[in-house]
């Protein structure tokens, strides 16, 4: 098989023939096209990239000034790195006490926004009622925070 991304016909073709090819062509492609190979191994996320580098080749890449108005405009309506309107509500010092299987367990909010069980601090309330019941909860609602009906984790 070749890697020459140009060669192998449409890109509508292209594209569609990522799916159903072999993980080892696939890195062949990437290898071809890409200086080293990505810290993830999933094959959506490689197939993804390749997809974008076949239009690229084909049709040419994004103006460095519209790729950099978009990532402003990108950047101007992230909510990452926002604190939830829940966080800002939980005062420092503030304990949460929820009882599970047995026990009593308290949950103390710090004034770097973190949480602090059994002399662990967690970056989230999520993460905190993880530890304690070994699932995944939303931490919000484990600790009676949220009004949730009865049954729903």
């Amino acid at each position: 098989m070749t890697t020459d991304i140009k060669t192998q016909g449409s890109v509508s073709a292209q594209i569609a023939a990522l799916h159903d090819m072999p993980m080892d062509n696939l890195w062949n492609l990437w290898d071809a096209h890409f200086s080293r190979r990505p810290g993830t191994w999933s094959r959506d996320y490689v197939a993804s990239r390749l997809a974008y580098k076949i239009q690229e080749k084909a049709y040419g890449a994004i103006d460095p000034d519209i790729k950099r108005r978009l990532l402003r405009m990108g950047e101007s309506q992230s909510k990452l790195g926002q604190r939830r309107k829940l966080d800002d509500q939980l005062l420092p010092g503030t304990v949460l006490v929820r009882e599970w299987e047995e026990g009593t367990h308290r949950v103390t909010v710090m004034p770097d926004g973190r949480f602090e069980l059994d002399s662990k601090v967690f970056k989230s309330l999520s993460a905190a009622a993880r530890h304690i019941t070994g699932t995944q909860w939303s931490g919000p609602k484990f600790f009676g925070l949220l009004d949730v009906p009865r049954g729903v984790k």
